[in-house]
Order: C-alpha cells, then structure tokens, then sequence
C-alpha cells in the first residue's frame, strides 16, 4: 500500500469521529435533561481524543510536517473524508440517536477488528477507543429502545429519524478501492465481514425497540472522497473559525 494511500486510510477514520465530535459538541448546554446533557458531551470528547489520535498518527505518515491541529482546522471540504452520515445535523434528540446508533454498532465492529491489524499504531489507537465505543454502543440502544417502545409520540418520531437517517449508512459498510487495499495490506478492515454483523446487531435492538427495519435501497456516498451535502461546509466554519483567525497563535 502505498504511503498516500495509508494517509488518506487513516485520515478517514480520524474525520469520521472528528466530525461526528464536533456535532455532538453542539448539544452542550441544550440537552434535554441534564444528565443526558452530560452524556453527549462526554461521548463528543471520547470522539474527538480518538481523531486526535488518528489525525496525529495520519500526519506522521503523511510526512509533510502537519500535525492533528493543521489536519483537523486547516483543510477545506473537499479534503475532508468523513462519511456523510456523521455532518447531517442533529435535529431534535431522536434524530442525533438515531444517527448514534447507527454509526456506534459500525464504530464498534470496525475498532474490534482493527484491533487486528498488522499496523501497531493502530492497534493501539483502537484498543484505547473500544473501551469508549462499547459504552457509546450501550447507551444509544438503550435510548432507541426507550423511544421507540415509549410513548407514541415518541415511536412515531424515532422511527422517521431512522427511516430517514438509513439512506445514509450504506456508505459505512461498503468498501471502496482504497478499504479493498487496506484490507489486501493487512491495515484495514473487511467491510463485508462488519456488514453482515452491523445488520444482525441492529435488526435485534430495533426489534427489543418494537421499531420497523427500514428497506434498504440507494444509499448517499461520496464522503470518503471527498463528496459531502451542505451541511460540513457550515460546521467546518464554526469549527475552523478560531484558528483561521490566529493562525500564528500558541494555545
């Protein structure tokens, strides 16, 4: 695998948690009850240790002298690698559960099987954020469960979040050239192998949650080429804005 190819590798798994962070950050001070205020804001900084982790390891193989900070403020749309799933914005609190839920039983799948890879670097990175995304896991199904077996409002509302959010998780699951190469490398993961247990996984917590699978169809993609909707270009300006406007400053 070539050195650019295991950046851009990298750089994806580092954007992923980034981004979905950054979004989570947004709930801070605005939760709906204080404790789940608290949750979500501590699930937005396990998000954002794992992309520093991922961005500054990203940079030393990139060896152009950019580190987590350069990686994460400093880059435009385009150069971002996220799935698109993660900058959809966080509507009301079944929609930013729904999106948890989906992406916590991929993250967990991916972070145990990374947890094999032949690159130390990141086993160690994903033998770290396991212990993280085991409890992000639990704590999104639960609520799913909650809401959906709830009252009816709340049945009806989770359900259109997930029906809604679902066309978007496609793009987690389905390798690309660049997952194919890691994968032959040794580095990455097999997506197909994840799939299969991310559907088993989700199907029995929807039905706990006496909620409708959703039918797969066609799915958004683009994100891990750069491809993105609206929505990062304006949570890249606030997140960005700081540093662009002191580029020089020392914190």
């Amino acid at each position: 695998m070539e050195q650019q190819e295991k950046f851009e590798y990298i750089l994806r798994l580092g954007d992923n948690s980034l981004i979905l962070g950054q979004r989570l950050g947004e709930w801070c001070g605005h939760g709906p009850a204080l404790e789940e205020d608290i949750a979500l804001t501590n699930i937005s900084l396990d998000l954002i240790g794992q992309a520093r982790s991922f961005l500054d390891y990203a940079g030393k193989v990139e060896g152009n002298g950019r580190d987590e900070d350069q990686l994460a403020f400093f880059r435009d749309v385009r150069q971002y690698r996220n799935v698109i799933l993660l900058e959809q914005p966080n509507g009301h609190f079944g929609d930013t559960i729904a999106r948890q839920f989906l992406y916590d039983h991929y993250s967990f799948l991916l972070y145990s099987e990374l947890m094999k890879s032949a690159d130390e670097q990141l086993v160690a990175i994903a033998a770290k954020s396991i212990k993280e995304v085991t409890y992000h896991r639990r704590h999104s199904s639960e609520w799913m469960i909650r809401l959906g077996d709830g009252t009816e409002e709340s049945k009806v509302k989770i359900q259109e979040s997930l029906n809604y959010l679902w066309n978007y998780s496609g793009e987690m699951l389905t390798p690309d050239s660049l997952d194919k190469k890691a994968l032959a490398a040794g580095i990455g993961v097999d997506l197909e192998k994840i799939a299969k247990h991310w559907h088993a996984n989700v199907a029995d917590v929807l039905a706990q949650a006496t909620l409708d699978l959703p039918e797969s169809g066609w799915m958004h993609s683009g994100g891990k080429k750069g491809v993105h909707s609206e929505h990062l270009g304006f949570l890249l300006a606030e997140m960005q804005h700081i540093p662009r406007s002191y580029p020089d400053a020392k914190w």
